[in-house]
């Protein structure tokens, strides 16, 4: 008995779970309408859209007995069951209402994955704002009451037949017990909207004893109800049901051809039975149960809307709009049913495991490759590119659109310019960018340090912004796009760009630059990137503290990205972010310096050349007349042995900057499964993650956008690569000389990042 209770337990955590995560899509849907509203950009069916939202979290958390979600959202409902009818208009000060009645629903709903009390008392004064555009002052608003008269249902066409009542036919699916759902738990639910009258039950499709399956639902309901409700509020409480039931809902004073449609739909039940039971629960009388079976046309089905024109209850060209708008809805329901949900753990596993097979692809092609046997090379080579296939189709499945998170801004920019008394838009391109799921989980703060800097610091006011010839309304910029082999993401806005000589002075202030030093305007911007350093004359709730620009740096290289800034002063200023598309597999471009193997990922790779022995020992060569810094991956890493008699430059490009590194030996391309770093390696320069190599042994992965900085920076040549600080000065000559023979992780065939 525990284990069947802890079972129906974790089954109902489960299933509140697919809850939260739908309500904080509809919520999000919610947002994205009204934000669009207010711009005035309102789609055709977005009001409709809008009342979905509402109420299919006040539906489905009714499900869950989530009281409070379902009170206050069934009057939100309300107010946007007007405005979809026409009764009411948007204007700002009401966008403003329901967008804070929006937050206050998902704070309803947090609250109870959170296991914390629910904020009821936030619901009171929005209720009352609420009730005000409703103009229902008399008394409080109730669940299950409607005062628009656009909220109830009457027959339309031929003659009145029936009782005063709704009468509802559910015929649940087999397996609905199996999907954790009780039926009577969705009829005991009828009763928020009105009155049960009666309640029949259905029992002619209940096998014998002997055959019976407790765990499929064999019985029928027919239902009488008595409420104001809509049939779309009652509709909607089936939603969860509706896949593989059949539920019918007659209103009141329905037609003979409505309940006759109802008897023929249960053709394979008992028809006296149904009947009786419509007589049973007052929906008809005995006599005129005889009088419609007697009256039954002959007659081939037609379809709804032929009948409804002929009869003049309404002009063809409303049918036509209905059935065009029925056609879109059952395109985005099947749409949906081709979406399959899997937890992220469950894809982090594949991934892993991936990984470890193109590991050991990897190694059986090099062992084929030895026998000199054409047969199996051939069978290790086909076998190699399924691995591929197999990777690429893997790696598909965690890459999202980075529009899941650039959807969060339109609300934070009209807020934050709101409270701030400035005019200020937000653009976005590239929001169908995809880059993998692990990224976009962790790249969200990093974004809104940039975005909540741009509107504090950046945007001027309207004033300022007129009186230097600018137009009043500010823009803020996101911007993303692939780039060679990574993502890159722009923040920028228009405003007054960043104060080049008061950031040099503070930093001299503040130790970070000596007094007689001459950066670059590069240099200098990113000194904004230190810890604790602010130009901000007073600290404000949203900056100030010279926190924020830390955080994004230190996100920013954690996920072994750069961030560089572009500025014009009076004009603008971009904040822009490299990242790489995943972090589980890459392909690597293998090169060799003494007895070390390193690789490059081969996206970053331009070209490959030999090192000119005029060279000599300058720290740069003239590549078509354009000069191109290289460094002595050698050198770098301190590798003993001999120099090699020709060493090659891999020429590699990271955003829109060149570099070269000097190897010895290139080995071509390769699978690579990025391994993490040990916890003793774990903070070495020049070093992004390690992997294992066909032969076993293994190989360092380059952090290119740390050696690219490194070589385009000035013109000093460190014999090893010292750890770069936010301003560019370097911690010590021997900070992060690594031997890579033996910076291997402690978890190396463990999972992947």
């Amino acid at each position: 008995m525990n284990d069947t209770a802890s079972d129906l337990s974790a089954d109902l955590a489960q299933a509140l779970g697919t809850f939260m995560d739908e309500a904080a899509e509809l919520l999000a849907e919610m947002e994205a309408i009204l934000l669009r509203a207010e711009a005035g950009r309102c789609r055709e069916d977005d009001l409709n859209a809008l009342f979905r939202c509402a109420h299919t979290i006040k539906g489905s958390g009714g499900l869950f007995g989530l009281d409070a979600v379902v009170r206050f959202t069934h009057v939100v409902e309300n107010v946007l069951d007007r405005l979809r009818n026409g009764q009411l208009q948007f204007d700002s000060e009401l966008i403003s209402l329901l967008l804070d009645c929006q937050d206050h629903i998902a704070q309803l709903i947090a609250a109870v994955a959170e296991h914390t009390t629910a904020p009821l008392a936030g619901s009171d004064p929005l209720l009352a704002r609420l009730q005000s555009v409703l103009g229902n002052g008399a008394g409080p608003l109730r669940v299950g009451t409607d005062p628009s008269p656009a909220g109830q249902v009457s027959a339309s066409g031929g003659g009145a037949f029936g009782a005063d009542h709704w009468h509802i036919s559910l015929r649940p699916g087999k397996q609905v017990l199996q999907d954790g759902m009780d039926p009577l738990a969705f009829i005991h639910y009828l009763s928020q909207y009105g009155q049960l009258l009666h309640v029949e039950t259905l029992t002619s499709g209940l096998p014998e004893f002997a055959a019976a399956d407790p765990e499929l639902c064999h019985l029928g309901f027919e239902i009488a109800l008595a409420s104001q409700a809509s049939k779309a509020e009652i509709e909607g409480v089936f939603d969860f049901l509706r896949e593989g039931s059949q539920i019918h809902i007659l209103p009141p004073q329905s037609q003979i051809a409505e309940y006759l449609a109802l008897i023929e739909a249960h053709h394979h039940d008992d028809v006296e039975r149904i009947g009786e039971m419509l007589v049973a629960c007052g929906s008809i009388t005995a006599h005129e149960l005889t009088t419609a079976l007697a009256a039954q046309p002959h007659q081939a089905p037609r379809r709804l809307g032929e009948i409804l024109v002929e009869q003049g209850a309404v002009p063809p060209r409303l049918v036509a709009a209905a059935a065009d708008k029925q056609q879109r809805a059952e395109a985005r329901r099947s749409s949906d049913a081709r979406l399959v949900k899997v937890p992220a753990d469950r894809l982090d596993a594949l991934i892993d495991r991936v990984g470890e097979l193109v590991i050991a692809g990897v190694g059986t092609h090099l062992q084929v490759s030895r026998l000199q046997r054409p047969d199996l090379q051939e069978s290790a080579e086909t076998l190699l590119s399924l691995v591929q296939d197999i990777r690429d189709m893997t790696l598909r499945l965690r890459m999202v659109a980075i529009g899941e998170v650039f959807a969060r801004f339109p609300r934070v920019v009209r807020d934050l310019s709101r409270e701030l008394g400035k005019d200020i838009e937000l653009a976005i391109r590239g929001a169908e960018t995809e880059l993998d799921k692990s990224m976009v989980d962790r790249i969200g703060d990093p974004l809104m340090h940039l975005v909540r800097n741009a509107i504090d610091h950046g945007i001027e006011t309207a004033e300022t912004r007129q009186a230097r010839g600018k137009p009043a309304r500010g823009t803020v910029a996101l911007h993303a796009y692939h780039e060679s082999g990574s993502i890159t993401i722009e923040v920028s806005d228009d405003g007054g760009g960043l104060d080049r000589e008061r950031i040099r002075q503070a930093a001299i202030q503040k130790g970070l630059l000596p007094p007689d030093a001459q950066p670059t305007d590069q240099e200098v911007y990113r000194l904004i990137l230190a810890p604790g350093f602010s130009t901000a004359e007073k600290v404000t709730e949203l900056s100030g503290r010279g926190v924020g620009m830390d955080v994004v740096r230190s996100n920013i290289e954690a996920l072994r990205g750069t961030i560089d800034i572009d500025s014009v002063p009076g004009q603008s200023t971009t904040m822009r972010l490299c990242l790489p598309l995943t972090l589980a597999i890459i392909d690597g471009f293998h090169v060799g310096v003494g007895g070390s193997h390193f690789i490059i990922p081969l996206d970053m790779v331009v070209e490959c050349l030999e090192l000119p022995p005029e060279v000599g020992e300058r720290q740069y060569l003239e590549l078509r007349d354009q000069v191109l810094p290289f460094v002595r991956l050698r050198q770098l890493f301190d590798e003993p042995g001999p120099q090699h008699p020709r060493p090659r430059v891999i020429v590699v490009r990271y955003g829109h900057r060149q570099a070269g590194l000097v190897v010895d030996r290139i080995h071509g391309q390769c699978q690579t499964v990025i391994k993490p770093l040990g916890p003793l390696f774990a903070g070495a320069p020049a070093v992004s993650g390690c992997t294992i190599i066909g032969n076993g042994e293994v190989g360092m992965i380059l952090d290119i956008p740390a050696l690219v900085r490194h070589c385009v920076a000035a013109g000093r040549r460190p014999r090893r690569l010292a750890r770069a600080s936010p301003g560019g000065a370097a911690q010590g000559p021997d900070t992060g000389a690594i031997d890579a023979r033996t910076a291997i992780s402690d978890d190396s065939t463990g999972s992947s990042t």
